[in-house]
């Protein structure tokens, strides 16, 4: 079963799987409540999963799959490299991660591995991921992090200072602190940054 809100990858990944010796799609749903209701009727031995629906999460609709079908496999196939989200997969239950870049020739082989009951993503996977991922403002003091907020939101030292209650130079030392502990030389850089991280999230927009 294929759980995509978008019919255009619905179709590409079910044409994918239509000719591959073996494999049948049973269904296709587009939301959280389709997914559930359709898995109820047919009863997918795998289902592919996007992880952003118009309804919910894909995880929000493994947890409730599990619970009337504890056998059915699920593989995450999502546009997000985000290590929150593969650890929320793993939590759900998830046997495998692919994103959506990957060759349909993958797609069906991770299909095959799953539906033969292995399960490619584990705890070891998540911690390797996460070393390759360290977070660079896990260093920071509380007051660094406020700091690092604003400057995202655009604001200049003295509209932080303001905010903060704090002198203005204080900030500036904050700023030094926080660009040496993160590894960059300008605040702009920060922005960028803090611009990115509000962009990648896996829960930010609906229907990606």
């Amino acid at each position: 079963m294929i759980v995509d809100d978008h019919e255009v990858v619905r179709r590409g990944i079910a044409e994918v799987v239509e000719r591959t010796d073996g494999m049948t799609v049973v269904a296709e749903a587009g939301s959280v409540a389709d997914g559930v209701r359709r898995a109820t009727l047919v009863r997918p031995q795998v289902m592919l999963v996007d992880l952003q629906l118009p309804d919910g999460t894909g995880i929000d609709l493994m947890r409730s799959v599990r619970e009337t079908l504890p056998t059915a496999r699920a593989i995450v196939l999502t546009s997000f490299d985000d290590d929150d989200a593969l650890a929320a997969a793993l939590d759900a239950g998830a046997s495998a991660y692919l994103l959506k870049s990957v060759r349909g020739a993958e797609i069906t082989d991770v299909i095959r591995a799953v539906a033969a009951g292995r399960t490619l993503l584990d705890d070891r996977t998540v911690a390797r991921r996460r070393a390759g991922h360290e977070d660079p403002t896990e260093s920071l003091t509380p007051s660094e992090l406020r700091v690092l907020d604003l400057i995202g939101e655009g604001m200049s030292n003295r509209e932080i200072a303001e905010r903060l209650g704090v002198a203005e130079k204080t900030v500036k030392n904050h700023i030094t602190s926080l660009l040496a502990k993160m590894g960059l030389q300008r605040r702009t850089q920060v922005a960028a940054w803090v611009a990115s991280r509000k962009n990648s999230g896996w829960r930010a927009e609906p229907g990606h």
